[in-house]
């Protein structure tokens, strides 16, 4: 495994691909990753790209570029997303495929002010096992896990008294 780390980026920090210039039709907020010769300056392990893509008008469109063979989703958060002649509302996933032969996507608004996420990732190719919240590698993985969340250690110590300071915020 890896040792936890933490990056802080401010707003300003994060950089912005605009692919037809800063007054054209598209934007590209490029948390982790590449996109349009911009970089994020976030250190990812393995390989994960956040990209936040904007279309502000209908019929704006955008090739993102994708690493061959990486699992790749979007989901839709406003407007109307085109695929492929396939039309997306908002609040819905997307999984692209993970072909070798393909690397990127075409997205195309179908109203004004279209908005998406792109998460992209190198495939882990390894046993995938989950329970509850936790995903592991192992069955006996995840019994450790639970055991270590239960005894309250290894990371765990102030699971059971810690509480949101924004969790009700909103109500």
């Amino acid at each position: 495994m890896t040792q936890p780390s933490y990056q802080e980026l401010t707003k300003e920090q994060i950089p912005h691909a605009f692919p037809e210039g800063p007054e054209g039709p598209s934007e590209i907020i490029v948390i982790s990753g590449k996109s349009h010769g911009m970089e994020s300056p976030v250190r990812h392990i393995g390989g994960c790209w956040y990209l936040d893509v904007k279309l502000k008008q209908k019929g704006a469109s955008v090739f993102q570029d994708i690493p061959a063979g990486w699992t790749t989703f979007l989901y839709t958060l406003s407007g109307e997303l085109e695929i492929n002649g396939k039309k997306y509302e908002p609040y819905h996933t997307i999984v692209l495929s993970a072909e070798e032969n393909e690397t990127g996507i075409a997205l195309k608004a179908a109203s004004d002010n279209t908005r998406t996420v792109i998460i992209a990732g190198q495939p882990l190719n390894q046993p995938v096992v989950q329970m509850g919240p936790f995903v592991m590698t192992s069955r006996e993985a995840i019994q450790k896990t639970i055991m270590d969340y239960q005894q309250q250690k290894n990371g765990f110590e102030k699971s059971r008294t810690w509480k949101s300071k924004i969790g009700n915020l909103g109500r």
